[in-house]
């Protein structure tokens, strides 16, 4: 158990580890590009080490003693067949990514994670591959892993990906798209969530050599037939992580620079600082990273929060110390993640005391100023390192705040921990 001590003056500058995000696509395309690829600044975390340990199964070498750089020997798309079950543990990224990446392949691969990713739906996914004639099978019937893939590569063509709430299915069928026998197309039915994310997939594509054609609301894609090549590929400070350090400014009247996550960034998460200044925070952004300064005066706001939902749980806890009603929309898909993140961001927060209702895709935050209707409380994480990271800010405003399970961060965020409290002086 982690408890929290409030501050009375908050004034930093800290560093976050590389994009989360990022770093699991480039480590796709550089595995399948042809020749060496460095990745420079990657983020070793238990999802990342879950990525690797797989691509190596399915033999691509990779090199990650120097964590601040790696090197990847592409396969020019060639994938072995493992001699042991993929396990993934809760990683939802590579769960989706690598079940097209296997189905490159040839034989059977099966796919296996954790108890809650068995209950996390892959079965737009396993539909879209279906279009491209890939043999594929979730085990339980039930859409989720494990998977079975009797893999003959991709025959390409024309498939339909049949919705398009977890951009990381459509960013994996991208990803892989340009090993199909034949030119690829690929069209999402129904809203495409988290737009930024496939943007991000796209010019992770384009880094590495490949060009698609991309309709202009991201619904239909032609996918070039090519080769990924090899790149030195120089990886942005995860904006998800750094959210929680801009909100520690935000709720605390304080200033923190963020050093390392760019103007402009490839993360959709970044654009949780405008929200921020929305709220009555200051915000300076110049090549040396995005600083903000709180506001003791935070006022609620509404917004749609579709594009960028892993900063959703930080908006909310932000919102609680915020004069008025915070209105979160268009967030359900917050319920396939490591948890049910929509209802435990409502429930955890109302043993602080705080005035929060919960709907099928949105939530509604009536705040206090400086959040004074607030108390300590025990905070249950479900093993979801947002939801630990989140409330690790309202401690600094409310005392007795203690988050069980603080380990589960080393799923993306290992030094979490050190350099919150270093933030802290």
């Amino acid at each position: 158990m982690k408890e929290i001590h409030p501050i009375d003056t908050l004034d930093a500058t800290v560093d976050v580890p590389g994009s989360k995000s990022l770093t699991q696509r480039a480590l796709i395309a550089a595995a399948l590009a042809q020749g060496e690829s460095t990745l420079i600044g990657p983020l070793a975390s238990d999802d990342t080490a879950y990525t690797i340990k797989a691509l190596r199964q399915m033999g691509i070498a990779v090199d990650d003693s120097d964590p601040s750089s790696w090197v990847v020997q592409g396969s020019g798309g060639k994938i072995a067949r493992p001699e042991e079950d993929i396990f993934l543990g809760n990683n939802g990224t590579a769960t989706r990514f690598l079940t097209s990446v296997a189905a490159l392949g040839q034989g059977r691969f099966r796919i296996t994670g954790g108890d809650r990713m068995a209950e996390r739906p892959i079965d737009p996914l396993i539909h879209a591959l279906r279009g491209w004639q890939v043999q594929i099978q979730s085990e339980a019937a039930n859409g989720c892993p494990p998977l079975s893939i009797d893999a003959n590569g991709l025959a390409g063509g024309e498939t339909i990906l049949p919705e398009g709430k977890s951009s990381q299915y459509l960013s994996s069928l991208l990803l892989v798209a340009p090993y199909a026998a034949n030119k690829a197309n690929l069209k999402v039915e129904g809203e495409v969530f988290s737009k930024p994310y496939v943007k991000m997939t796209l010019a992770v594509m384009v880094d590495f050599g490949v060009w698609a054609e991309v309709a202009p609301a991201l619904n239909y894609f032609k996918i070039p037939q090519g080769v990924y090549q090899g790149t030195e590929y120089r990886i942005e400070g995860d904006a998800s992580g750094a959210s929680y350090f801009w909100a520690a400014a935000a709720i605390t009247g304080g200033k923190v620079n963020v050093a390392n996550v760019p103007v402009p960034s490839l993360q959709g998460d970044a654009q949780l600082v405008p929200l921020l200044e929305r709220m009555g925070c200051q915000v300076e952004r110049c090549q040396g990273g995005i600083t903000v300064l709180g506001s003791k005066q935070l006022r609620g706001i509404e917004v749609d929060m579709g594009n960028m939902p892993d900063v959703a749980p930080t908006l909310a806890v932000v919102a609680t110390f915020a004069q008025g009603t915070t209105v979160i929309n268009n967030i359900a898909h917050l319920r396939i993640k490591e948890c049910d993140r929509l209802a435990v961001m409502v429930k955890e927060l109302r043993k602080m005391g705080a005035d929060v209702e919960e709907e099928d895709d949105r939530m509604i935050i009536h705040g206090q100023a400086g959040g004074t209707n607030l108390h300590g409380a025990e905070i249950e994480t479900y093993e979801d390192h947002r939801i630990a990271m989140c409330f690790a800010v309202a401690g600094l405003r409310v005392a007795g705040v203690k988050v069980h399970g603080e380990d589960c961060v080393a799923k993306s965020f290992p030094d979490f921990w050190e350099r919150f409290e270093g933030m802290m002086g």
